[in-house]
């Protein structure tokens, strides 16, 4: 009985160790894993819409390390496992018979020679960054590797493996491995390249691509034969797998998109995996256009480029070039991402402007507008080609970008409701006051972001699809385009209306799809790309910005060339530099030969007057029937109709105080203000002036004379010439009667006349000044102009 105390006095306390020893190992083994297994950095990757990786940038510890996808090849999977572990999809995360082998193996040698390890020990090493190889790290690492099975798939457990595992170099991972050794992603490796990429791990420092080829290459063919042996793969894969070569050499990471990645860290933080909503393919064709267009751009010294296009339907950015590959050894800022860089505008805001006016119900789309000199404040706009049309119809003053005309459209408009409109379109980069702009804003006088203005022509027609697949406007539908791939789409609002209509989108699409293309129209036809485009290009002040934007049904693609320091180049013109890269774009895109519904619902027929292009008046001679949005029925009536009175003959006018009623006759006749004119009958034959007033039937009064420039109360700047005189500014009048003889008189000195062409070339003294004119019918016109110059200089300053 004494012994069987003993006994029990000296058992209990084992058994009290031993039960606290357990407790103690299974709330060790509750809690051992970290909250992060992993806590390395990450490299920065950005993928396509299906995953392909677009761009990366090294982790910040000098590793290639890509994050996880999530998902690991089957190819891979079936490699890795046959080598490493081949019981991996059933043990609970350790293999205690591969352990009792390796320790046998262990005894036997006296030296560590076998480790036994399973994928998730490895996994749990990995993350340990333990290079102690004692019994006590490994019983840890299976206490870890159980606790990781326990919570984690096969597949999750894979996926970290594969994630973490090193392949040599500074190469961690096996899609880093992929894209390094081979140049493409793991799903599109081989047996042989898996096979490859499976051994590497087992020896990283001493065994990769480029050195010990030969050690290498038995450890992948003995993984190929043991797939062959167990019929995983059949022998004619087995020999084909063989018979390839190992890569030697590295190849660079993916940089399809870096300035996109610049954008994505900057949004995402770094050590991210964004999928983008980019496709691979066509990005990689668009940045190819984009070198070889800036290549040759180059040659005029002309040395960056930036293309997007996006998808209408989805506002998705399916391609995005920042900016151009260097095409010399000099940087010319082809890291800047041109994309999202405030540049002027050019041009580029004048469809915004049009649709607007025809929104509010302001313009039609063939209301005439003047456009001759014109001088507003002391800005004085030019055409591109110097010239004047005396009035053009507002759809061809887009058609062909005039300045003037569009000038005047603004000022008719409002620049204050101009500018507000601008950021409901979307635009941010108008942050001083409107005033400060003037009526140079919509020639280019503010900055904009080529997103947004692209963002903006894709909302456009977008709003004008939707409408007329639902008869409904929806919010929230300016917004920037994206990039960033979302599961799920967001629910869309149905708005009661849109600032801008349906009717108004579409005429302003037509407007921009009467425009000439550029000189590579011929290629265009051979590519077979000859479908409808609404385009609109744009430059900037000094030369130093071209643009071009262009949409169809399906897709909006933007352009720009320039230099990203600013500096000017003659010929940097969106026509002749940033509009062939556009078609040539249009040229790889889904070909679509589908227009724009007509947005019936949306529009109405009214009398238009063929002339002017305004709603008709009653005295208007030719009317015509006309779609325009529905707002638009109570624009202005057609100004210049108006009722003259003829002799019988109809070749003069004549009235009450001359020839008796029974000799006269009413007649309308479409008559424009003198200086629209002057210009306007040279451009159109149809034009007719009024006739001459019979003899004895002149007016005492009337307006047969306008000044063309200056006009009253103009601040005018005399510029000096090159050697430092005074310059001499042109005097322009414009006369019904040309051959009339105008008296020309500035400030009571008389200075002569002029007769046909009305003329002079003067050179006023800095000051307020009264031009005085008048014909030999006695009408007078009197002009206070104001000249600005500057300060004479010697000529040797």
């Amino acid at each position: 009985m004494q012994d069987s105390f003993v006994e029990f006095v000296s058992v209990k306390p084992l058994r009290s160790a031993f039960r606290f020893f357990l407790s103690g190992l299974f709330i060790y083994f509750l809690v051992c894993l970290p909250a992060q297994l992993f806590k390395v950095p990450y490299s920065s990757v950005i993928t396509d819409e299906k995953g392909t990786v677009l761009s990366a940038r090294i982790a910040s510890d000098g590793q290639w390390r890509f994050p996880s996808s999530g998902k690991v090849s089957e190819k891979f999977k079936t490699c890795i496992v046959q080598f490493e572990d081949k019981n991996f999809d059933y043990h609970p995360g350790v293999d205690l018979l591969a352990m009792s082998r390796a320790f046998t193996q262990n005894i036997s040698k006296r030296k560590i020679v076998s480790g036994g390890s399973t994928i998730t020990m490895q996994v749990i090493r990995l993350a340990r960054k333990k290079t102690d190889r004692s019994y006590f790290e490994k019983f840890i690492e299976m206490i870890w590797a159980g606790r990781l099975t326990l919570t984690n798939s096969k597949d999750e457990v894979l996926s970290l493996y594969a994630t973490h595992a090193p392949f040599g170099s500074n190469i961690v991972g096996i899609e880093a491995a992929a894209w390094r050794y081979f140049g493409r992603s793991p799903e599109l490796l081989s047996w042989a390249e898996n096979a490859t990429l499976a051994v590497l791990p087992n020896a990283p420092s001493l065994i990769y691509p480029g050195r010990n080829q030969q050690k290498l290459l038995n450890k992948r063919n003995r993984l190929l034969q043991k797939l062959n042996e167990k019929k995983i793969i059949d022998d004619e894969t087995y020999q084909l797998a063989i018979a390839e070569q190992l890569p030697e050499k590295a190849f660079s990471i993916p940089r399809a998109a870096p300035h996109l990645l610049d954008r994505s860290i900057e949004l995402n933080g770094e050590g991210q995996r964004v999928k983008t909503t980019l496709n691979a393919d066509l990005q990689r064709q668009i940045t190819d256009l984009v070198n070889a267009h800036s290549f040759i751009l180059s040659g005029n010294e002309i040395h960056n480029a930036a293309a997007i296009v996006i998808e209408i339907n989805s506002g998705k950015i399916i391609s995005y070039v920042g900016n151009c590959v260097k095409t010399s050894g000099e940087d010319h800022g082809n890291d800047v991402d041109v994309i999202i860089a405030p540049r002027s505008t050019g041009s580029l805001l004048k469809p915004f402007l049009y649709s607007s006016m025809l929104n509010d119900g302001v313009i039609l789309p063939n209301t005439l507008v003047p456009d001759i000199p014109t001088q507003i404040g002391g800005f004085t706009p030019q055409n591109f080609n110097l010239t004047y049309d005396g009035a053009v119809p507002a759809k061809r003053a887009l058609s062909r970008s005039l300045n003037i005309p569009c000038v005047r459209m603004l000022q008719q408009y409002g620049l204050e409701k101009f500018y507000d409109r601008l950021k409901k379109f979307g635009m941010t980069t108008f942050n001083r006051p409107a005033s400060d702009y003037g009526m140079s804003l919509i020639l280019g006088g503010g900055e904009g972001k080529l997103i947004e203005m692209a963002g903006a022509y894709a909302a456009m027609a977008r709003t004008l699809k939707k409408y007329n697949s639902t008869g409904n406007y929806f919010e929230n539908e300016f917004r920037l385009p994206v990039f960033i791939s979302k599961e799920k789409n967001e629910k869309q609002i149905i708005s009661g209306q849109s600032f801008v209509n349906a009717a108004s989108v579409y005429l302003t699409f037509e407007a921009m799809a009467e425009v000439s293309r550029p000189d590579i129209e011929a290629s265009w036809q051979r590519l077979g790309s000859g479908q409808k485009i609404a385009w609109k290009t744009g430059t900037s002040f000094g030369f130093r910005d071209g643009w071009a934007i262009g949409l169809n049904t399906d897709y909006v693609v933007a352009v720009w060339v320039g230099n990203a320091d600013g500096e000017g180049r003659p010929g940097l013109t969106g026509i002749s530099a940033a509009a062939p890269l556009l078609f040539r774009i249009f040229g790889v895109l889904p070909k679509t030969n589908n227009w724009f519904t007509v947005p019936l619902n949306d529009m109405k027929k009214i009398e238009v007057c063929k002339n002017s292009g305004y709603r008709a008046s009653v005295n208007c001679a030719e009317k015509i029937m006309q779609l325009v949005p529905k707002n638009s029925e109570n624009t202005t009536a057609c100004p210049f109709h108006k009722i003259i009175q003829l002799d019988l003959s109809g070749k003069f006018r004549v009235n009450g105080n001359c020839v008796a009623p029974s000799e006269m006759q009413q007649q309308a006749w479409f008559v424009l203000p003198p200086a629209i004119e002057y210009y306007f009958k040279s451009k159109n034959a149809f034009y007719n002036s009024l006739p001459p007033y019979k003899k004895g039937c002149e007016p005492t009064g009337g307006k047969s004379m306008e000044m063309i420039y200056p006009r009253a109360n103009a601040k005018i700047f005399v510029p000096l010439e090159m050697s430092g005189e005074q310059g001499k500014t042109v005097f322009e009048l414009a006369h019904r009667i040309p051959a009339s003889t105008v008296f020309w008189d500035l400030d009571g000195i008389y200075l002569g006349t002029t007769n046909q062409f009305h003329q002079m070339s003067l050179n006023p003294e800095k000051g307020a000044h009264v031009l005085t004119l008048s014909d030999e019918n006695g009408e007078m016109l009197t002009i206070p102009f104001e000249v600005i110059s500057e300060k004479k200089k010697n000529a040797n300053e």
